[in-house]
């Protein structure tokens, strides 16, 4: 057979990705994926990014599909590199990001006999995949090419849902794997490319209707989780205010930072919650909740949402999501969020014509309420902003390194258009408790699918190569010693990141639970883990810096290296023992202003006093 074939066929498959929407496409190196590599480096208007390690490509390929919101694809060869994109594909499954997995493999007769670099790819994902599909061997059999075309165009739609996600294609390849007049095949094939239409928007009338009914009369909450920054900020907003709720805004929903309204926005839910006379009090209780996005990050509001007998919890998701890990969903509302809010805002100013001055435009229309009565509102805005004046002021009087000060500063040092790569275990969960709303526009994301720590740093260098603004990545020492190979592609390819690197030599989250107490003996051998590395000899032969700034210093080193070229780690050393009491020393503070506000007598604090 003519390795030609197959570079005839996968330059249709190529070309069709592109005309299909694909921009990028991550390869790691090897000899089974020659004729794939080739046949994507070679299409006009698509770029390859060369990455060394496979689980760290699929990171990187990851990062950059978020940050563009469009398909990425990525390419291995055969056998366990294969097999090293699993994590990567769990994650976007989760947190529905489109990938393409464009996997090499040897051909049908050479499995499950011992060929070297075999294993079994059919399946190899799982369900984490939206859809699975393995190309015939290409041959020079006719009808190939439109296969293969008709295989691309299908991967790119079903990747980018509703609701997105990975794919996998399988190409079975045979030896020889490239030969001369390769070139010339890539281009041979003929196969106009093939159209897929958008789905329509699905109606959202029954949700509407169903959210109308549940909110009728009553005092809710809107809960915004993670969603990478996709939630539409300013139609939920809209809606907030159409119905006088509070919205509680997790880092990574795109609601607690941006230039839509922050009037209803409440971010110090995590100090609320924890403060027994809040949580507690019948009048800071909802009668409903709507819920945008996945689960909370914070455990209290976990704890919370799941407490609240009785009281009605509906679900916005794409259709054929299912974000309730919990069981506290009473209704799922399958719709477009963007949609469902618009006409949800529309219906209430048709069922209160009254509350409405101006043009069905007008900014005042969304100020109508089905309720007359503030003080539910008012009770979570103002108990929010004591708890946040609480909260700044216990850090800055604290005079010692302490874990929840990164994300505090970042809030104010981060510029407009920057985006903030959020790691797992306790970085993320101090967004949560300690970054401010702002009006800046600063995108947070982060790994929340499968939370693992292992491609924290490929994604942020993944987001980087997107070229959309600056990115600051803030990681554990953890995180950022199992993703070092990560750290590859800024030399590579001219790219620039900011690593917050909080260091407290070891598992640092594992402090808060009861393993700390009971099981004293063991618990820094098996949870601890103190790794004892100085990182600054790795950094350095990443081509990077690294700073180590006085406590007074770190806002002016932050915005020092937001925009310096190549790679900049500023490290904070903490030690975890400490870092548990100091938490509990903040948010003590935080209960003691709570108790102290007479929350029936506090005015509502709007957006421009934050």
């Amino acid at each position: 057979m003519s390795a030609n074939a197959a570079y005839r066929c996968l330059g249709a498959l190529a070309r069709q990705l592109r005309a299909s929407g694909l921009r990028h496409a991550v390869i790691a190196p090897g000899s089974r994926s020659t004729p794939l590599a080739l046949a994507l480096d070679r299409t006009e208007g698509l770029r390859s990014w060369l990455h060394l390690d496979e689980r760290a490509a699929g990171y990187f390929a990851l990062g950059l599909a978020r940050q563009l919101r469009e398909p990425v694809a990525i390419v291995t060869t055969s056998g366990t590199a294969a097999a090293n994109l699993h994590p990567a594909i769990a994650e976007a499954s989760l947190s529905r990001v489109p990938l393409i997995a464009l996997t090499a493999d040897r051909p049908p007769e050479l499995r499950d006999t011992g060929a070297n670099q075999t294993i079994e790819q059919h399946g190899l994902y799982g369900r984490h995949v939206r859809w699975f599909a393995e190309l015939p061997v290409p041959d020079g059999s006719p009808g190939l090419e439109a296969h293969a075309q008709r295989s691309a165009a299908r991967a790119v739609a079903v990747a980018t849902g509703p609701p997105a996600g990975p794919v996998q294609l399988n190409v079975p390849l045979r030896e020889p794997l490239i030969e001369p007049g390769w070139e010339d095949a890539l281009e041979a094939s003929s196969e106009p490319p093939v159209a897929v239409s958008a789905p329509p928007t699905r109606d959202a009338s029954e949700a509407v209707a169903a959210l109308l009914e549940a909110a009728a009369g009553r005092n809710g909450l809107i809960f915004c989780g993670p969603a990478n920054g996709d939630l539409p900020a300013r139609a939920i907003t809209k809606l907030a205010a159409a119905l006088g709720w509070p919205i509680l805004a997790d880092p990574l929903s795109g609601l607690r930072a941006g230039a839509h309204s922050l009037t209803h926005v409440v971010e110090a839910y995590d100090a609320l919650l924890r403060s027994p006379g809040f949580s507690s009090d019948p009048a800071t209780r909802p009668e409903v909740v709507l819920r945008f996005g996945a689960a909370p990050t914070a455990r209290p509001l976990l704890e919370y949402l799941a407490n609240l007998e009785g009281v009605p919890q509906l679900a916005v998701d794409a259709p054929g999501g299912w974000r309730d890990p919990d069981a506290t969903v009473t209704a799922m509302l399958w719709a477009d969020p963007a949609v469902l809010c618009e006409a949800a805002v529309a219906a209430l100013s048709a069922r209160h014509p009254s509350s409405f001055r101006g043009t069905p435009d007008d900014p005042a229309r969304t100020a109508a309420r089905t309720q007359p009565d503030r003080a539910f509102l008012e009770r979570w805005t103002s108990a929010n902003a004591a708890a946040r004046r609480a909260l700044a002021e216990a850090i800055a009087a604290l005079g010692e390194p302490f874990e929840g000060m990164p994300p505090a500063l970042l809030a104010s040092a981060l510029p407009d258009g920057a985006t903030l790569v959020a790691g797992n275990s306790m970085p993320v969960r101090d967004l949560d408790s300690f970054f401010p709303v702002t009006s800046r526009r600063i995108r947070i994301v982060g790994t929340r699918g499968a939370s693992g720590i292992d491609g924290v740093v490929s994604t942020a260098v993944g987001a980087a190569a997107a070229g959309e603004g600056p990115v600051v990545a803030l990681v554990g020492d953890l995180s950022f010693l199992h993703d070092l190979n990560g750290l590859w592609p800024l030399r590579r390819h001219g790219l620039s990141l900011l690593v917050v690197l909080v260091n407290n030599d070891g598992g640092g989250i594992f402090h808060f639970l009861p393993q700390r107490e009971r099981a004293a003996a063991q618990f820094e051998d098996w949870w601890g883990t103190p790794h004892g590395i100085d990182f600054e000899g790795a950094i350095r032969s990443f081509g990077g810096r690294l700073q180590r700034p006085a406590l007074g210093e770190w806002r002016e080193a932050i915005e020092g290296a937001r925009g310096a070229p190549g790679l900049t780690v500023l490290e904070l050393r903490t030690e975890r023992d400490r870092n548990v009491e100091l938490h509990r020393e903040v948010w003590a503070r935080a209960d003691a202003a709570l108790r102290e506000l007479d929350l029936d007598a506090a005015p509502a604090t709007s957006a421009s006093a934050r």
